[in-house]
């Protein structure tokens, strides 16, 4: 049988480098795509309403295959970034925790959550401005499995700032220490903000879509800036026998 020619250096360095390109993009792509999806439902507020909901009903394939798509991309960003050197990433820890986000993601678009904060309303009991008084009822097993899925993403994504402002500090780059533990910091604050919000609190519910949204940014803000980090680091740096 003939040899398959080995990929060259350069090769393998070039897509690396696409993959952390599309790790970059994939943030601003979801964010772009769910605020196009949910500007077209009906009913649907952005303020109160969670970005999940718009995966529910018939018009939701939009927003779970926004989900898929979105989770394959941070699954081939964690395979490039584990190609770069620690000084880079951080942890080695860091990447498997992007690529176990990237999977929850792909889980959350599978998992389509429950009703959250009265989307999508009941038919029968839609108030003039489309929002229903949500129902009490037990938890759905795709609605748990959706939720399960987000723990990834939310808390996963924190744990990995966390860890690169560590490895960061300690290389003495404090500005890129310094924008980690601020992201990790607004993630976990935001995602508090939130949960309670959701969790039914009177006064923070109106913005529960709000917390959420700026959650998302802070997650999808800091793997793009790693996603570029990787990019801008020394030609050749990022490769199988970098990562040391």
């Amino acid at each position: 049988m003939p040899e398959h020619p080995r990929p060259t250096a350069d090769q393998v360095s070039s897509g690396i480098s696409i993959r952390l390109v599309l790790g970059s993009l994939a943030g601003p792509l979801f964010v772009g795509s769910f605020t196009a999806i949910g500007a077209r439902r009906a009913g649907y507020d952005w303020r109160r309403h969670a970005v999940s909901s718009l995966a529910t009903g018939r018009p939701g394939w939009f927003q779970r295959a926004n989900f898929v798509l979105t989770g394959l991309l941070y699954l081939l960003a964690a395979s490039g970034l584990a190609c770069c050197p620690r000084r880079v990433v951080g942890s080695r820890a860091v990447p498997i925790l992007i690529g176990a986000a990237g999977a929850g993601l792909i889980g959350s678009g599978v998992f389509v959550t429950d009703p959250v904060a009265g989307f999508p309303p009941a038919s029968s009991a839609e108030s003039g401005a489309g929002i229903a008084a949500p129902k009490k009822s037990s938890q759905s097993r795709s609605g748990a499995l959706h939720n399960l899925c987000a723990i990834p993403v939310f808390v996963g994504i924190p744990v990995a700032g966390v860890l690169s402002a560590v490895s960061a500090a300690g290389h003495k780059e404090y500005r890129w220490a310094g924008f980690s533990a601020g992201s990790s910091l607004a993630m976990v604050g935001s995602l508090v903000l939130f949960g309670a919000a959701f969790g039914g609190t009177p006064r923070l519910a109106p913005n529960g879509g709000l917390f959420q949204r700026v959650s998302i940014a802070a997650v999808f803000g800091w793997l793009s800036a790693l996603s570029l980090r990787g990019l801008a680091s020394p030609p050749g740096s990022c490769s199988p026998r970098s990562r040391a």
